[in-house]
């Protein structure tokens, strides 16, 4: 059973199963994260929707080269969670199946190409704060319970 996070299931909304991937992106103790404008300004761990006939993996890298600008090194799979949650900027409910990696950003190669979005890097202890997203958040400490004091 894969976990789910965020508000709860919307008794006769129809959701659209939507898979995703997301990244903790690590350097040290840093953190990088992307800031997206809109529709609601928001701190979140870099990533996107998975395009169909598209692989997990090099969907990961696009998402991570799109919205930050940087590439990264090799990935590790650290867990899956659910989130049910109205997308605004798709006008559709969406039932997001989130895939986690960690991965080590290896090179900035430019600003990030996806409108809207900003990399930021930020200590571990602020990015928990400042990413409100819930499953994004449980994920961040798992992956930092797991690389342990720096």
């Amino acid at each position: 059973m894969i976990k789910r996070y965020g508000e709860a299931v919307k008794a006769g909304q129809r959701y659209r199963r939507r898979p995703g991937v997301y990244g903790v992106l690590l350097d040290g103790n840093d953190v990088l994260l992307t800031h997206q404008a809109s529709p609601v300004p928001e701190y979140q761990l870099p990533g996107g929707g998975v395009d169909p006939g598209e692989q997990p993996i090099p969907a990961f890298h696009r998402e991570v080269m799109e919205e930050t600008g940087w590439h990264i090194g090799p990935v590790r799979h650290l867990g899956t969670f659910r989130r049910f949650t109205y997308m605004q900027e798709y006008d559709k409910w969406a039932e997001k199946v989130c895939i986690i990696f960690v991965a080590r950003p290896t090179l900035r190669m430019g600003p990030p190409t996806e409108a809207g979005h900003t990399a930021v890097w930020a200590p571990a202890h602020r990015a928990l704060d400042l990413i409100i997203n819930e499953g994004d958040r449980v994920m961040l400490e798992l992956a930092l319970r797991q690389v342990g004091p720096r």
